[in-house]
């Protein structure tokens, strides 16, 4: 029975995993975005987040215990300079997966996990619906030609 696990074990002895997810941050720091099976996207979701929410306060305490997990001074100098500093307003939801279909080999789900904030192209369709928000339907002008037509009809027959 699964009473009280709740977290996915992937398949691997501890050591096994918490290094799999290591070099999966490491690598997902550095790139902002990878792919990989969609297990592994969802279990790496879970210990990122955390991650990058320590980031956004800046502290030698801070630092030491996100080293701790990925191990790397490269990904943890990222993280707090160039991550911490794009995500610093938002309140959660770091990650963003997106399933990609499913492998040719053995037909596994796969997935594409990024950064959210590092996406260009959703950032910028955002912007461009708000500043492009129109009705098709012309709106004012056909009122106002109706009453301009009423009041004429109005002014013929008197």
């Amino acid at each position: 029975m699964r009473h009280a696990k709740k977290f996915n074990h992937l398949g691997r002895k501890t050591a096994h995993r918490k290094a799999l997810l290591m070099n999966m941050a490491n690598s997902l720091i550095e790139h902002k975005r990878i792919f990989t099976t969609l297990a592994k996207a969802k279990a790496l979701r879970g210990f990122i987040e955390p991650l990058v929410t320590k980031s956004k306060e800046n502290t030698t305490h801070n630092r030491r215990t996100v080293f701790s997990y990925l191990k790397n001074k490269y990904a943890v100098t990222e993280l707090f300079d160039t991550v911490a500093t794009a995500v610093g307003d938002r309140p959660g939801g770091y990650t963003r997966v997106i399933k990609t279909g499913f492998r040719q080999g053995d037909s596994a789900d796969m997935a594409m996990i990024e950064l959210v904030d590092f996406n260009d192209i959703y950032t910028q369709s955002s912007e461009t619906k708000k500043t492009s928000k129109r009705s098709r339907r012309g709106g004012k002008s056909k009122t106002s030609d109706a009453t301009e037509t009423s009041t004429e009809e109005a002014a013929t027959e008197e």
